[in-house]
């Protein structure tokens, strides 16, 4: 996605997530950064390309990609995760109309909300407000975890190590 649809646009993905449309076909919800810094929040559906369609050797295996939405990371006014205390992935985006969103998992949700609010931060020097959101999954207090959750998984797997190593050494 990132080499057919954002590079010729001189953009870089950053973050994209699958969502649920009532359109057929796969679609995703991505976040591409332009060098100009510049954040774009768009609806990309998956075309599955035709044999015909393609010109390269690997037939079949290239897919095209088309933006159905558009729009400006300074016109989300509010991200609303509907409830935090359930395990939902739906969640609004409020620009000048509210957009409905389903994503194939709550982790999605947070994983994009978390880097939302890192663009809003480093980009656009302004906080993203966001509502019905568990804070604590968006912001963690750890050092560690702002590294991301591959980061966290990794330390604790360290620390499972450890410990299984310690109880199989004998005691002197």
């Amino acid at each position: 996605m990132q080499r057919v649809l954002f590079r010729p646009e001189k953009r870089t993905l950053v973050e994209f997530i699958e969502i649920e449309e009532e359109k057929r076909g796969r679609h995703f919800l991505c976040v591409s950064v332009s060098k100009s810094k510049e954040v774009q929040i768009a609806v990309v559906q998956c075309q599955k390309a035709r044999p015909a369609d393609c010109k390269s050797q690997r037939i079949g295996l290239e897919d095209s990609y088309v933006k159905t939405e558009v729009w400006a990371l300074q016109e989300l006014s509010i991200l609303d995760g509907r409830d935090p205390d359930i395990d939902d992935p739906c969640f609004l985006m409020h620009f000048d109309t509210v957009r409905p969103v389903k994503a194939v998992s709550c982790a999605a949700k947070y994983s994009l909300a978390r880097c939302l609010v890192s663009l809003s931060d480093t980009h656009q020097h302004t906080e993203l407000r966001l509502r019905n959101f568990d804070w604590t999954y968006i912001q963690p207090t750890s050092i560690y975890s702002n590294r991301g959750d591959c980061m966290v998984l990794m330390r604790i797997c360290f620390y499972a190590f450890n410990l299984v190593c310690l109880s199989l050494c004998p005691v002197p």
